[in-house]
C-alpha cells in the first residue's frame, strides 16, 4: 500500500480536496482533527499542555482552542513548542492508522507535513495550491478573523511557493480550473503505482 501525504498552505483547500478522495472511496487521515482529538482523549498529552500553558488551556477534559491558539500564534517559541509536543503523538497516531489500512493507497492531509518531519516515510505527496488573496479570503469566512490574524497564521507556515517544489503531484484549486478532474487523474495514477510490477514469466 502507498503512503500518500497530502498538503498545502492554510486556505488552500486540503479539505475540499480530502473530501473528493473519500468519495473516491480513499482513506485519509486528517492530522488536523487528529491531533485535536488526541490533545483531548491523551492524558499524557493533556498533562503536558497544562504543564506548559495553564490550566486555561482546558475547560474540563475539553481543549479550549481558541484560548491555546491567542497563546501560540501570538509567540512563535510558544507555538513551536506546542509543536514539538503534539506532533509526535500525532505523527505516532498516523503510523498506526496507515497499517490498519487495506486500501491500494491511503492519504494523510496535514498543513505542516514537511515542517513537522511527518513527510519522512511518505511515498508520495501531493500539493494543493491558490493564490495568496485567494487564500487569505477564505480562511476570513471560514474563521471569522480578521486579514491580519490570517497573515499571522501564515507567517508560521512555509512558504506556499516552496512547499509545492517539495510536492510530486499539484493540484490548482484557484476557482479558475476544476478541482475534481485534477483529483481523478492523480487518483487514477496512484492506482496504476500501487500495482506490484508484473514479473515476467
Amino acid at each position: 500500500m502507498l503512503k500518500i501525504g497530502l498538503t498545502g498552505g492554510i486556505g488552500a483547500g486540503k479539505s475540499v480536496v480530502s473530501q473528493i478522495f473519500q468519495v473516491l472511496r480513499v482513506p485519509v487521515y486528517d492530522a488536523d482533527s487528529s491531533a485535536k482529538r488526541l490533545m483531548n482523549e491523551n492524558r499524557v498529552l493533556r498533562d503536558t499542555i497544562i504543564q506548559h500553558f495553564g490550566p486555561d488551556c482546558y475547560n474540563g477534559n475539553t481543549l479550549n482552542r481558541s484560548y491555546l491558539a491567542s497563546i501560540v500564534f501570538a509567540d512563535q517559541k510558544k507555538l513551536d513548542l506546542l509543536n514539538r509536543i503534539v506532533h509526535p503523538v500525532t505523527i505516532a497516531d498516523a503510523a498506526d492508522w496507515f497499517n490498519a489500512q487495506q486500501a491500494p493507497y491511503a492519504v494523510k492531509e496535514a498543513a505542516l507535513l514537511f515542517e513537522s518531519g511527518s513527510a519522512e516515510g511518505l511515498d508520495y505527496v501531493i500539493g494543493v495550491t491558490a493564490p495568496r488573496a485567494l487564500r487569505i479570503r477564505r480562511v476570513m469566512l471560514r474563521d471569522h478573523i480578521r486579514e491580519e490574524q490570517v497573515m499571522e497564521r501564515m507567517r508560521h507556515q512555509m512558504e506556499e511557493s516552496i512547499k509545492m517544489k517539495l510536492c510530486d503531484f499539484i493540484i490548482h484549486n484557484d476557482e479558475q480550473q476544476l478541482v475534481i478532474p485534477q483529483v481523478i487523474e492523480i487518483h487514477q495514477q496512484l492506482m496504476t503505482l500501487s500495482q506490484p510490477e508484473k514479473k515476467h514469466s
